[in-house]
């Protein structure tokens, strides 16, 4: 036994030891985390996209990374607000790492406290990873709130775990077909 500020060290059996390991791995990036693990999955969906085609489902709160052969790679996502969601077919138009935001001078009018830019980093609501859609101002993009994963919630971007947007963002190339629907 040893002490640490007062406190006594017992011996902490192996299983712990690998638990807490494995943790500080993950929350350093070594490792997926247990939550992003969680949000990808390869699924039938029975549709008959061409391979690499980004197909999302705002209703189901899923983005689709076709696979061909009615097999897509399934990962969690948050959508568009209500009165933000928008539905159609573009493309990805460019691939940026480390983003920085400008938020529209529509979200500034709504918002007048919204900074005029976000550098990237922890704050920057893009995330690590962005794919910029078409001629718009519309993106799939990671997150610096995962919790907002699974709902309603944005201006009408995409948004993924920070895990999940690099996995897609090494898949996908500039021009890769992009449809959304309800």
């Amino acid at each position: 036994m040893g002490r640490v500020s007062g406190l006594v060290m017992r011996t902490v059996p192996s299983v712990i030891v690998a638990l807490v390991v494995a943790v500080g791995l993950a929350s350093a990036g070594s490792i997926p985390s247990a939550k992003a693990a969680a949000t990808r999955d390869i699924v039938e969906t029975g549709d008959d996209y061409a391979y690499g085609t980004i197909v999302i489902k705002t209703s189901e709160k899923h983005l689709y990374y076709s696979l061909g052969d009615g097999k897509a790679i399934r990962y969690s996502i948050a959508v568009g607000s209500p009165r933000n969601q928008w539905f159609g077919t573009t493309w990805v138009s460019e691939k940026k790492e480390n983003p920085t935001w400008t938020p529209t001078p529509d979200m500034r009018r709504r918002n007048p406290r919204l900074p005029a830019y976000v550098a990237p980093g922890p704050k920057n609501p893009l995330g690590i990873r962005a794919l910029y859609l078409g001629w718009t101002a519309y993106r799939i993009h990671g997150t610096n709130a995962p919790g907002s994963i699974g709902h309603a919630v944005s201006n009408g971007c995409i948004r993924m775990l920070n895990e999940d947007v690099v996995d897609l963002y090494q898949r996908v190339h500039i021009g890769a077909p992009v449809v959304v629907s309800r």
